[in-house]
């Protein structure tokens, strides 16, 4: 992990927070919420939508009592659920301030865990369990674009997602803007939960240099390599540049969390290096907390 500013402190909220938990079934939203309990949080889960409101009056009422709420929201009643955005948009309305995590994983992880489980999926009626993870990602589909965190759970057992939930919402609330950088390879798809997407493909590929081939990005050898071919340093450098008003706008809109995603062929070499430049530029910034994940590293 690499931070930036020693002296970054967590934002302390003076009002209540509402934290609204939901996404696709099966992408861990109970481990989230037991995650959050432990940390503090008063979760209510399967929550009809169109109580929200009724239970954000009742807590800002007693804000000492119940300083962080969370409420679990699923498609379970796919009635309830559409009216899930005129909900959050009458909090808005009345000045209430709360965010969005969306909990997401790849098709293929959900059916697996659905059938590790031996249960249906809600949505799926008489037919595959597929057939029910499409349709939920089409009544999920505004929602999730409109999510202030999104967080893909394909690579994470429980123990994991509870940790990322734990860094996300410690006690004293979440950090001013958390960044982080990842490195991809194309050939095993894009990120779920990508915010930005940029190729260096562009650069010329240390695979076919033998010396370089059996090393990453990770080594100085192949770093050196990459970010010195034509064109790289300039990219890293206007790249950092252009995210600089983006970043500035989240803290203006009070987002606290985006992923920024490197790719190359496989997410060896290439993507590797330049992910980890990058985010040591951001990390130089004030007010951000800058980690640096390779995830098709180690794959053949």
């Amino acid at each position: 992990m690499t931070q930036g500013d020693d002296s970054l402190t967590p934002i302390k909220p003076e009002e209540s927070e509402l934290l609204v938990v939901t996404g696709m079934s099966g992408a861990g939203r109970s481990t989230a919420a037991n995650a959050l309990e432990d940390h503090g949080w008063y979760v209510v889960e399967n929550l009809p939508p169109q109580m929200l409101s009724t239970l954000t009056e009742l807590v800002a009422r007693m804000p000492q009592s119940i300083p962080k709420l969370a409420v679990v929201v699923d498609v379970r009643s796919q009635e309830l659920f559409h009216d899930i955005r005129s909900s959050l948009e009458a909090l808005r309305t009345s000045g209430v301030n709360y965010r969005v995590l969306f909990l997401d994983a790849a098709d293929d992880t959900l059916v697996r865990r659905f059938e590790q489980g031996r249960r249906p999926h809600p949505l799926q009626d008489e037919g595959r369990i597929l057939d029910g993870i499409a349709a939920e990602r089409e009544v999920l589909k505004q929602l999730r674009e409109a999510s202030d965190l999104v967080v893909d759970t394909s690579e994470l057992n429980v123990h994991a997602l509870a940790t990322t939930i734990t860094e996300l919402f410690s006690e004293s609330g979440p950090i001013v803007l958390r960044i982080n950088v990842m490195s991809f390879g194309f050939k095993y798809g894009l990120p779920v939960d990508a915010n930005y997407v940029a190729d260096v493909r562009f650069i010329p590929n240390p695979h076919w240099v033998p010396a370089l081939r059996p090393q990453t990005g990770l080594d100085q050898p192949v770093s050196d390599y990459v970010l010195g071919a034509t064109g790289a340093a300039d990219f890293v450098d206007r790249y950092v540049h252009a995210l600089e008003p983006v970043l500035e706008g989240y803290r203006r809109e009070n987002k606290h969390y985006a992923t920024i995603a490197i790719g190359c062929t496989g997410g060896k070499h290439r993507s590797v290096a330049v992910t980890e430049e990058i985010a040591k530029r951001l990390a130089q910034q004030p007010r951000l907390q800058v980690t640096a994940h390779h995830r098709d590293l180690g794959r053949e």
